[in-house]
């Protein structure tokens, strides 16, 4: 079993990722990374298919439990949602947010953008393999520009934190039973 963290680790803060010129230079950058047990290629459509209106954006049953049962994710792939293209736009859970593929390359990089009132956003998503049973998830949100870049630190940085800490428990559900003997 992985260790149940979503702390990118110093070398993986500092490194250049895909997208990183979308928002350049960025107000405020989010990196986030975790590990599952699986390869990059049983990751990779569980990713592809998140969204409002798709698979959802997943939780743990502890969590979803709570929420109503159309607003819970898929617990497994749909073919419908497991593709995606450059310029595809997925709708964000908001009034009318939305983010717009901005570079894909299976099954390693997935790069949105947003546009939220003033600010520009970008999100990447990397799969790195740490070895043929298991993958480093790799995500980094920039900002910019940002008015109050301290409250968007420091609330948007705890939101942030919940969501993807949310989101790799409940990967880690779906994911893992599938691929132990």
């Amino acid at each position: 079993m992985t260790e149940h963290t979503v702390r990118p680790t110093p070398a993986e803060r500092t490194e250049p990722r895909p997208g990183d010129d979308i928002v350049s230079p960025a107000d405020v950058v989010m990196d986030r990374g975790f590990t599952v047990d699986a390869p990059p290629e049983s990751v990779w459509p569980w990713l592809v298919q998140l969204g409002k209106r798709r698979a959802g954006w997943y939780f743990p049953r502890t969590v979803e439990r709570f929420l109503p049962p159309r607003r819970r994710a898929l617990r497994r792939l749909d073919p419908r949602w497991t593709t995606l293209a450059v310029g595809d736009v997925i709708p964000d859970y908001g009034r009318d947010e939305t983010f717009e593929v901005a570079a894909i390359r299976p099954p390693h990089t997935l790069v949105y953008t947003s546009r939220r009132g003033h600010t520009l956003v970008s999100w990447s998503i990397t799969l790195r393999p740490l070895d043929t049973t298991r993958t480093r998830v790799l995500l980094r949100l920039r900002l910019g520009p940002v008015k109050h870049r301290r409250l968007a630190d420091t609330l948007g940085g705890f939101f942030d934190f919940a969501t993807i800490a949310g989101m790799a428990a409940g990967l880690r559900e779906r994911l893992e039973p599938h691929v132990r003997p």
